[in-house]
């Protein structure tokens, strides 16, 4: 009996660590999926919750991957093209006859040897367009936003859809940020204020929550949201 009542004890003890350890993770899964809080003019403004199906998920790291090369080959098109022997103009009579003349044989002033004649190896046009199933596509992107959740690359800017199409807004938000690396501003609709303010600064483009892909997530290193274009997200 004894012995039983220890073996019961370290059970007790083993299943209080582990919903401790549970406790501690769903903690810091929770502060991970706040968001600082900024208004247009810099100043802190406290926090925001992201919504867990968005931010919160594991990256999948082998699928973003395949998206992203999927983005960069569709990227590429492909459309240089040259001519062989076969598609140059001219070239119907032989130049001169085969033998007696001294020269080297020739039987058209088309042949890749001659200048004006057809390309031997050269590139040609084709069609290297891949295809990127739409439920993949949603899964990347909520890896790529996850992923930029984790390492608080982003942040929530208040009233940033009404602002003055001026570039000084945006540039003084980010000097007051004090933030290293490309900006990417997402908003709920199009917004040409926005646009404007935003696109004679380097590195710093503006797209609508509706139009994200992962590729553009991945390539920016700092994201701002506005509030309408989080719940705008799908």
């Amino acid at each position: 009996m004894p012995r039983a009542k220890k073996i019961s004890k370290v059970s007790k003890v083993r299943e209080a660590s582990k919903a401790k350890l549970a406790a501690t993770k769903s903690k810091s899964t929770l502060s991970k999926l706040s968001a600082e809080v900024y208004d247009t003019n810099g100043r802190r403004q406290g926090s925001f919750n992201l919504p867990n199906e968005f931010f919160g998920q594991k990256v999948n790291e082998s699928l973003l991957t395949q998206a992203l090369h999927v983005y960069f080959e569709n990227q590429s098109k492909h459309t240089a093209s040259t001519k062989t022997r076969s598609e140059t103009r001219g070239g119907g009579a032989k130049p001169w006859r085969q033998k007696g003349t001294g020269r080297a044989r020739a039987g058209s002033k088309r042949s890749p040897l001659w200048v004006g004649g057809g390309i031997t190896h050269g590139p040609k046009y084709r069609d290297t367009h891949l295809n990127f199933p739409k439920k993949m596509k949603h899964k990347a992107l909520i890896s790529a936003l996850s992923s930029k959740a984790n390492s608080n690359s982003v942040k929530v800017i208040t009233n940033i859809e009404k602002i003055e199409p001026k570039t000084k807004v945006i540039a003084n938000l980010l000097k007051k940020l004090n933030l290293k690396g490309s900006n990417l501003f997402v908003v709920s609709d199009k917004n040409p204020s926005v646009k404007l303010a935003a696109r004679n600064l380097q590195r710093t483009s503006v797209d609508t929550s509706v139009n994200l892909n992962a590729l553009e997530i991945i390539q920016n290193k700092n994201i701002f949201f506005s509030k309408e274009a989080i719940g705008k997200l799908s």
